[in-house]
């Protein structure tokens, strides 16, 4: 069963961030943005951790009521958060495909040019 992989990438103000894809290459959890490449290496690190776990998932929905989902460290900090789905089913399957693909090894660095 193939995995999916995490892309570091550059924001417009400078700083990094990652997507946590699933194989068939859709965005399924953005992190925060980070200062530095190795505070954002680190953001990867605790995904691949902490992202196994439905525990360390929480549901929310936006104010247009669009559910979606935060994935916390132990600590109770975000890591990272999903897009917005048209219901909690399918912000459930979300979930399953983050447990499924977040220990993944697979870093494609995405900073350069």
């Amino acid at each position: 069963m193939a995995l999916g992989w995490y892309e570091l990438k550059l924001a417009k103000d400078g700083q990094f961030f990652f997507n946590l894809k699933a194989a068939n290459s859709q965005v399924i959890l953005t992190s925060e943005l980070y200062k530095t490449r190795q505070a954002a290496e680190n953001g990867i690190a605790s995904v691949q951790k902490n992202g196994v776990d439905e525990k360390n998932f929480e549901f929310r929905n936006n104010k247009n009521g669009e559910p979606y989902f935060i994935l916390k460290a132990r600590n109770h900090q975000e890591i990272g958060r999903s897009e917005y789905y048209s219901s909690r089913a399918a912000a459930e399957n979300g979930v399953q495909s983050v447990i499924k693909n977040s220990a993944s090894p697979t870093i494609k660095d995405k900073t350069q040019g």
